[in-house]
């Protein structure tokens, strides 16, 4: 099943969809949910959209930061030709999940997009899903990319054919606006830019390494360090498996 619409929040766009999409939402125990809000505020406004949350079962799941809800699809109920499947930060355990693995490999392999947005990224390259692609990911991790086989790409959102990733929170909603535009057009993305209000202005200028300087930088890196060498370890890993250099 999917998420179902609610009237007063659906928008009635000037150019409506011309076929039902199907968008996935990856979750899971320990999900980062703000990677995952900007595509479904996207698509959830929108008529016309089976929006699912996906995970093995329907149980509750505890997400990031302090956040508990439940998949709408399990894995076996999932469409199997899926217009976006979408996945956010997720713990590194679960980069070595077989049976998450196997899921986002057959299902990812056949989406007409597939996204990921801060370690998310790093979740579709244990998959084997961006060998040879340019991709992005968060600064803390973005070298780690290299082991998954991708080409570690500086930029807000990469594009490289059908794979689209971003840094972690607000690359979501850019990277939501991006593959709208792709499946329904710009002239709808730009409406719905402007019905959402997105026109993000931070009040400390500090979101990125090279506007918060190095030393904050180093301060950021520093309280990651045990999440990066979790990670990258699963990387270490993953690179033997998927047989990259």
């Amino acid at each position: 099943m999917s998420v179902h619409d609610d009237p007063m929040f659906t928008l009635a766009l000037s150019l409506p969809t011309q076929r039902k999409l199907q968008v996935a939402l990856f979750v899971c125990p320990g999900f980062f949910l703000p990677d995952n809000i900007g595509l479904q505020t996207v698509f959830g406004l929108l008529p016309n959209v089976d929006l699912h949350l996906v995970w093995k079962n329907r149980d509750e799941i505890a997400g990031v930061p302090r956040f508990t809800t439940r998949a709408t699809t399990s894995f076996s109920d999932c469409p199997k030709a899926l217009d976006i499947l979408h996945v956010p930060a997720i713990p590194p355990d679960m980069m070595e999940d077989e049976q998450t693995l196997a899921f986002l490999a057959d299902v990812g392999g056949r989406a007409a997009w597939l996204s990921g947005v801060c370690g998310g990224a790093l979740m579709l390259g244990a998959a084997g899903l961006l060998k040879g692609y340019r991709a992005t990911t968060n600064f803390h991790m973005h070298d780690q990319l290299a082991y998954y086989g991708a080409i570690p790409t500086k930029g807000n959102v990469v594009e490289d054919r059908n794979r689209l990733t971003s840094g972690p929170v607000s690359g979501s909603f850019d990277l939501a606006l991006r593959l709208l535009g792709h499946l329904c057009g710009a002239e709808v993305a730009r409406e719905l830019e402007l019905e959402m209000e997105y026109a993000p202005e931070p009040p400390y200028g500090t979101g990125s390494p090279e506007l918060a300087g190095p030393e904050m930088t180093a301060r950021s890196l520093q309280r990651m360090a045990p999440l990066i060498e979790a990670t990258r370890q699963v990387g270490i890993r993953a690179s033997r498996r998927l047989g990259i250099g």
